[in-house]
């Protein structure tokens, strides 16, 4: 670093060192000593409580760190939650299973088995590592990552009954999601095949290298999916499977964590598309925009427009914490319920004939009508997901994360990652049913604008969904992610797992975050570090 580079960096640490010292010291003065208090120079430098009074202020050191209960529910609430705790964590079991009912109704085909392997400890699923000497691995029942797939088609600009509500194609007999793995039987060739769904799906990695302006280098990884053996053709013929054309298009979803999810969902609609600048009318060329989504609660409380603002998922897919988890259910694990009664395959190739071969009453409805997982189950686990504490903030006054806390908002992260909102007060529905009190009105830190921004070719998956086209990702919460790997050390970042830390994520920014990304890089190491030490802080 040149003397003057040296001296403008110790210049900044320097006045924010001191800045937040004046505002630690001014915390324990009388109010009339407020007119002599200086703020630090971003808003967010020494915030711990992340999620206001629904943070969990004990949890951080912890590999449960992501799994604690907000401290501020009701006893009734924490017991309801609880209960959802240990039904986030059920394994569930091949149907018919007569001595315990409650746990059958697997698959036939689907991706796991529980909602916690693919979000071990309520944090993100692992990266799979190709053992030495190999080329590339199969997915199979450790694998926390999924393919979804759908018809390539062109952008929808709005949903509404007109254009099926910019769903998806679903691939003719398959659907939109491709399910790896299956249950005994589950295929015509099961006996050669045992426990394979629609297809088997291989991991492999494509790596390149980053280098800096200051000569240091960094080696990044790409995922990349082989499909063999799909169950509608054999032999010669496999190419000819539906799912292997040329206009099918896949994106790989890995499992992300699931803390504070009933935070986000009760930030007004208002405040998210305040921040919407569609046009770039600011000309900084960054332009988030919302998705709209389809929404199965409005669509079966008959609502004549069952369209919402989307929240969750990679791409804000789905518009509410309750759509998704019970979409994951019947989706990831076959498990039908209430908003989603019909098995995931019903209506395929696959699923008749796995019927027909084994007799078995597996459609997802009992001769009662009851769905293989009840309305109790299904309350209870959403309500498990909304009500997961934020963790607490840890290094607030370390001198590199008050450093990097400036860098952060210096090099413009916060344009997509935006600091703060206040969540809605009154009355509140959650997923269609009344919101707890103790996610109303906190003053919450989550890092997002919960919008879809274009980050550029190396990370597309050229795959609309919903509004979303195929360079568009929604930006991710910050919150919590320093505690990433102590919750799950084999953890990976991004929507593929590809990057193993923080840094390797921030180089695979492009589009509206090049700018950003390449203000990052041109940080000497330093900085660069600071800025990496705020995120971890949070």
């Amino acid at each position: 670093m040149n003397s003057h580079n040296l001296q403008r960096a110790e210049l900044n640490k320097l006045a924010l060192i001191i800045s937040s010292m004046l505002l630690v010291s001014a915390c324990n003065s009388s109010d009339s000593d407020n007119d002599d208090v200086v703020e630090p120079q971003v808003s967010y430098t020494l915030v711990t409580q992340l999620g206001g009074d629904a943070t969990a202020v004990d949890a951080s050191d912890s590999g449960h760190g992501f799994s604690t209960p907000m401290p501020n529910l009701t006893a009734q609430e924490l017991e309801q939650h609880l209960a959802g705790d240990a039904l986030f964590e059920t394994s569930f079991t091949t149907a018919p299973n007569e001595e315990h009912p409650e746990l059958d109704g697997l698959g036939p085909v689907f991706n796991n088995q529980d909602c916690n392997s693919c979000h071990q400890r309520d944090g993100r699923s692992s990266t799979i590592t190709i053992p030495e000497g190999k080329e590339r691995v199969l997915l199979g029942p450790e694998a926390g990552i999924f393919l979804r797939m759908s018809i390539a088609d062109d952008d929808c600009d709005m949903p509404s009954i007109d254009n099926n509500y910019c769903k998806n194609t679903p691939v003719p007999d398959f659907g939109t999601q491709l399910f790896h793995r299956g249950v005994l039987k589950a295929r015509v060739d099961w006996q050669e095949q045992p426990f394979i769904g629609q297809a088997n799906v291989y991991l492999s990695y494509e790596y390149s290298t980053v280098t800096y302006p200051d000569g240091s280098r960094v080696q990044l990884k790409k995922p990349l999916f082989t499909i063999e053996e799909p169950y509608d053709v054999n032999g010669g013929d496999r190419l000819n499977s539906a799912i292997l054309q040329d206009n099918v298009r896949y994106s790989p979803r890995n499992g992300m964590p699931v803390f504070g999810l009933g935070l986000l969902e009760l930030i007004p609609e208002a405040d998210i598309l305040a921040l919407a600048d569609e046009d770039d009318s600011n000309g900084d060329n960054i332009s988030g925009r919302a998705n709209w989504v389809f929404d199965p609660v409005k669509a079966k409380q008959d609502d004549e427009n069952p369209v919402s603002l989307g929240r969750f998922g990679w791409k804000a897919s789905t518009p509410s914490v309750r759509v998704q988890s019970l979409g994951a259910l019947r989706g990831d694990m076959g498990i039908t319920n209430p908003l989603f009664p019909d098995e995931s395959i019903a209506g395929t190739a696959m699923h008749e004939d796995y019927l027909a071969r084994t007799g078995f009453v597996d459609t997802g409805i009992d001769e009662q009508g009851n769905t293989e997982a009840d309305q109790a189950f299904s309350d209870d686990v959403v309500f498990y997901a909304e009500t997961l504490a934020v963790p607490a903030r840890r290094n607030v006054n370390d001198e590199s994360v008050i450093t990097g806390a400036q860098l952060f908002d210096q090099v413009n992260c916060t344009s997509c990652h935006h600091p703060e909102f206040t969540t809605a007060s009154g009355e509140q529905l959650l997923g269609g049913l009344p919101a707890p009190d103790a996610i109303k009105g906190q003053k919450i830190y989550p890092f997002t604008d919960m919008l879809l921004h274009d980050l550029g070719e190396g990370l597309a998956d050229h795959r609309r969904d919903f509004r979303a086209n195929g360079f568009e990702w929604k930006t991710r919460p910050l919150w919590g992610l320093g505690l990433t790997k102590t919750v799950n050390p084999g953890a990976g970042f991004l929507h593929d797992g590809r990057a193993a830390s923080v840094e390797e994520a921030i180089l695979w920014h492009g589009g509206e975050a090049e700018q950003s990304k390449t203000d990052f890089m041109a940080l000497d190491k330093a900085e660069r570090q600071s800025l990496l030490d705020f995120v971890m802080s949070l």
